[in-house]
Order: C-alpha cells, then sequence, then structure tokens
C-alpha cells in the first residue's frame, strides 16, 4: 500500500496547527520568535500568521525591542474569537461552564442529580438545560460556541454512535451524543472519560504542565486516571486504559460498586472511605452529601481515634495504589485531583508520599514526584471545554464556530 502524499493543503493545516498551537500556550510570540522556535522559515510565518490575522483568530499584542532593527510585533490567540463549554457529568452532579477561548471562566451552573444511577434522560435533561443557562447568563450568541465537551464517568466507545459505558452508575451502552440531538442540543459535541479530560486540563495549565510522562488521577466518588506517556494520552485499544480504581488491591477484598472485590475505588473513593468508618469502626458523621461527609470526617479525625484511623489507612491504601502506577508506568510525576483527591490530599499528602514510597521500587520512586492538582474542583469541566479547543488547534483552524464571538 502507497503511503498517502501530502497535498499542498496537508501542509497549510500542518503550519497553521503548528503556529497556531505555539502561540495558543506560549502566547504572545513574535514571528521572528515563531520561527525559531518551530522551525518554520521566515516566510511561511508571515504568510500563515498573516492568514490567522485576516481570520481574525489571531491579534496583535504589542511591540517588544529587537536587536537594533525596529519593533517586533507580537501576537496571540484572541480570547473572544469563539466561545467553549465544558461538562463535568459526575456522580452526584452536573458541572456546565461556558469559557471564552483560551479558558476565561464566563459563567458557570451546577446542579445536583437526584439518583446514584441517574436516568440517562433525567442527565440529558440537565444538561441541555445547564446549556441554555450558561449560554443566556454569559449573553453570547449559541452559533459563537466552537464546541461542547463532556466528561463521562465510565468508558467512552468512540464511533458513528458514542456509547457510555459507565458500570458503576448503572449505564450500558447509553448513546450520549444521540440522546441530546433528539433532546434539541446543535453545538458540536465531545465526549469522553472525566479522568482524561481532568489531564488533559492539568497537563495543559496546572500541575502536569511541561511532564512528558505523567499520571492524572481523579478520586471522586470513584476513581480514575489519565496516563500520559511521551505527551500523549495512553487509551489502550478501545479507550478503556486508565481505569485504576478497579485495579485490585486486595484479594477478595471489600465489594466494589463494578461487582468484583478488592478494587482500589472500594478503599479509597469517597464512598469506600466513608462506608469503611461506617462498617469497620463503627463511627458515624454528619453528612448530607459524600462532600460534606468527607469533610466532616477529616475534622472528626482530629478528635476521635476511629476517625483517624480511616484515614491513616486511606493514605495506606492511596499510597499502595499510586505505587503501582509508579512502578508500571515510571511516570515523572503524579498528580492527584478531583474533589475527594484534593481533599484527602491536602490533609495527607505527606503519608501518602511515605505509603508510596514503602510500596515503590525505590529507583522509579525517586525520580516521581508527587502533586496535588492545581486547576481545583473544576478541572474535569475545564478539560471538557478544551476538546473542542484540542480539535480546533489539531485542524489548523479548519474548524470554527458556526458565527465568530463579538
Amino acid at each position: 500500500m502507497e503511503p498517502k502524499r501530502t497535498t499542498v493543503r496537508d501542509l497549510r493545516r500542518h503550519n497553521r496547527s503548528t503556529l497556531l498551537t505555539k502561540l495558543y500556550f506560549d502566547g504572545p510570540l513574535s514571528r521572528h520568535e515563531l520561527s525559531g522556535t518551530t522551525g518554520l522559515s521566515a516566510a511561511t510565518v508571515s504568510n500563515v500568521t498573516g492568514e490567522l490575522v485576516e481570520d481574525r483568530l489571531v491579534v496583535e499584542a504589542g511591540l517588544v525591542e529587537s536587536d537594533g532593527g525596529r519593533p517586533r510585533v507580537l501576537l496571540r490567540v484572541d480570547p473572544g474569537y469563539a466561545h467553549v463549554i465544558g461538562i463535568d457529568l459526575g456522580e452526584t452532579g452536573v458541572k456546565v461552564e461556558l469559557f471564552d477561548l483560551v479558558m476565561n471562566r464566563l459563567a458557570a451552573v451546577d446542579n445536583p442529580l437526584p439518583a446514584s444511577h441517574p436516568d440517562p434522560a433525567a442527565v440529558v435533561a440537565e444538561i441541555a438545560t445547564g446549556l441554555d443557562e450558561v449560554i443566556s447568563t454569559a449573553e453570547v450568541d449559541p452559533g459563537s460556541v466552537l464546541g461542547v465537551g463532556i466528561g463521562v464517568p465510565g468508558i467512552v466507545e468512540q464511533g458513528p454512535t458514542v456509547l457510555v459505558h459507565a458500570q458503576t452508575i448503572g449505564w450500558d451502552s447509553v448513546p450520549l451524543v444521540d440522546l441530546l440531538r433528539a433532546a434539541g442540543t446543535d453545538l458540536p459535541l465531545f465526549v469522553d472519560n472525566g479522568a482524561k479530560t481532568l489531564g488533559q486540563a492539568e497537563m495543559w495549565f496546572g500541575a502536569g504542565r511541561g511532564a512528558r510522562h505523567a499520571v492524572i488521577a481523579l478520586i471522586g466518588s470513584g476513581v480514575g486516571a489519565a496516563v500520559i506517556t511521551d505527551g500523549a494520552s495512553y487509551r489502550g485499544a478501545t479507550s478503556s486504559a486508565g481505569e485504576w480504581g478497579h485495579t485490585t488491591i486486595s484479594y477478595g477484598g471489600r465489594a466494589c460498586r463494578c461487582g468484583a472485590l478488592g478494587c482500589l475505588e472500594a478503599y479509597v473513593g469517597a464512598e469506600g472511605v466513608l462506608d469503611r468508618y461506617r462498617r469497620g469502626r463503627g463511627g458515624r458523621v454528619a453528612e448530607q452529601d459524600e462532600q460534606s461527609g468527607l469533610d466532616a470526617l477529616i475534622t472528626a479525625a482530629g478528635r476521635s481515634k476511629a476517625a483517624a484511623k480511616v484515614l491513616e489507612e486511606t493514605a495506606g491504601y492511596l499510597g499502595s495504589g499510586i505505587a503501582n502506577l509508579i512502578n508500571l508506568f515510571n511516570p515523572e510525576r503524579i498528580v492527584l485531583g478531583g474533589w475527594a483527591g484534593l481533599k484527602l490530599g491536602a490533609h495527607l499528602l505527606p503519608e501518602i508520599r511515605r505509603a508510596t514510597l514503602a510500596h515503590a521500587l525505590r529507583e522509579p520512586y525517586s525520580q516521581t514526584s508527587i502533586e496535588l492538582c492545581q486547576l481545583g474542583p473544576d478541572a474535569v469541566a475545564v478539560g471538557a471545554a478544551t476538546l473542542p479547543v484540542a480539535a480546533l488547534l489539531e485542524q489548523g483552524a479548519d474548524f470554527r464556530p458556526r458565527r465568530r464571538a463579538a
């Protein structure tokens, strides 16, 4: 089979993508700097950036002095070129956030879900309502929305029909995009696993930035991870890689929501931590939901030996799970995120690091840092919003909003 020939259009798209990506992550930059960092000729940079300025995707951002010549014009991506929306479809609620093109948040809504196994139709209704709310609140033209990214629990099967397999919330082959279309949503839609959107957000803007090999862990009600190898997300054969929460840490151990025994999630997910406290230690905390329950447990640890013991064990279980990641993937950085991961990490990070050292091989452990997510509890939604941005950068701006933002 003959290799595909590169056309002039392919080369143009590649050059636009290269320069646009550089400006997006490292701008503002001068044309001279763009040529030096991308390896493209000065003439190519001048022609392509001229196109991007004409398309109003790139704008001038002031001047910088040059060595002996005229000041050089700085260029940057125009934040107002388009809008993007990110959705965190969690197990307890739906968070919808609207951003400009460079991820300045303009509006957000966060609505709880009524059940632990939400009906897909009810979730679709919440998403549709949330989309209308953020667009209305920010007073933007729906035609300026480049796309909507959705981070979901479970495995996302990409194809002509996008299917969500979320075993822990009772979803089996749910055609989420088709359901949203049937509900009247006509915006471009992108769906991925929530841990992977969290990972992309942290790699782009947070604690993972600059790393080539990293694992970004999401700990909430459930547990997952994004594995980054040589700068790219490792997905496996069918995009289910990263189900860290369903790796076994105790043969024949606690029952997990997935139906198996001894999964990491059953020990360090918020539901599992609170259940261990109730059942194993006979303790109770005043709680309205998992988040308030975990807050109460952490507070109680200062006066309750039972609560303190559960948190000590949780740090040990987390350290054991992180050690497995280190031994398997040899990352340079591990980032703990998700709402529960942030709460546990803020209280237990030194203990988690010590437990990791006790279980990991010494040499790869010595080359790994363990850090907390920098983007906070909104990281899944931020990462989801980067999905349409990534399509724009990859396609060299051939993928555009229906109408440019004002």
